[in-house]
């Protein structure tokens, strides 16, 4: 009961349930049920609409604690739900494939006692089942580990801890509250507090982000920044909250895990070329 309930709560976020769900309007009646019945009946129908859902058994945990995830694919296709974990420092923690059960169900379980586990924060627990269509994701909290943040101890006071990184900065008009890596769009973020109209500059080296080519301020191109080579000047006015620095190619944070992710990948295209061939072969 409390995983189909924590389901509609944690993974598919604020949900309404239609008028075609609601309590009094289930297709048949059921004698002698009482109102827990009728909840999870309906919210069994409610999954049946969502292309892919995912939860866990709780939403705070401490290290070393496991985390149990459970999920429901509502059109199963053979292949199998891939699970991606980020830290609050945007790595990826781990990543792994889980084969789905006839019912279209999966689960699995997360040990948090590794060492990509050591900082506080949230992690996104990510689900995918073939398409960006298909997928869906659950935030949990860890407490109980390292609250000073990546690195911060070995960083100066000017320079910014990304990671295991350390990149030297300067700014005027504000102060620097913390900055992560975007590998999706293969930039720097830094999270900024502007107190006023100021100036920001960050040098990253090419092992961390090159060729960098522009920045947003707040989301939008800003046309007051100087890129030379990798060195960046952005002007910003009060109040901005975060500048993204993005070049053609950033390096990930979790080192040995893009081998895992490499042969993640391998296997998913062995798997589809494979059904694909099924596909084309002559019925007799």
């Amino acid at each position: 009961m409390s995983f189909a309930l924590l389901a509609i709560l944690t993974a598919v976020g604020t949900l309404t349930m239609s008028s075609a769900y609601a309590a009094g309007d289930l297709p048949q009646a059921c004698v002698g049920c009482t109102m827990e019945d009728v909840r999870v009946t309906a919210n069994e129908m409610l999954l049946r609409d969502i292309p892919i859902s995912v939860w866990t058994d709780k939403t705070n945990y401490h290290h070393n604690d496991m985390i149990m995830v459970k999920g429901q694919v509502a059109n199963t296709s053979g292949f199998p739900v891939t699970v991606t974990v980020v830290s609050p420092t945007n790595v990826i923690v781990t990543i792994d494939q889980i084969i789905v059960a006839k019912d279209g169900s999966f689960k699995t379980s997360l040990n948090t006692a590794g060492p990509m586990w050591k900082y506080d924060g949230t992690y996104t627990i990510k689900v995918n089942y073939g398409n960006s269509e298909k997928s869906n994701s659950v935030r949990v909290e860890l407490a109980g580990g390292d609250v000073t943040g990546p690195t911060s101890s070995k960083c100066s006071t000017k320079e910014i801890a990304i990671g295991d990184n350390c990149i030297p900065f300067s700014i005027s008009g504000g102060m620097v509250t913390g900055a992560t890596i975007n590998t999706n769009d293969n930039s720097i973020i830094i999270s900024i507090n502007a107190k006023e109209d100021g100036t920001l500059t960050i040098t990253p080296s090419k092992t961390i982000l090159d060729g960098i080519f522009m920045a947003l301020v707040d989301g939008e191109e800003s046309n007051d920044v100087e890129i030379v080579g990798n060195k960046v000047t952005v002007m910003f006015p009060a109040g901005t909250e975060k500048i993204e620095i993005i070049g053609t190619y950033v390096i990930p944070e979790f080192g040995a895990i893009a081998a895992m992710i490499l042969a993640v990948s391998i296997i998913s295209i062995i798997a589809i070329s494979a059904k694909s061939r099924l596909s084309i072969m002559p019925r007799y």
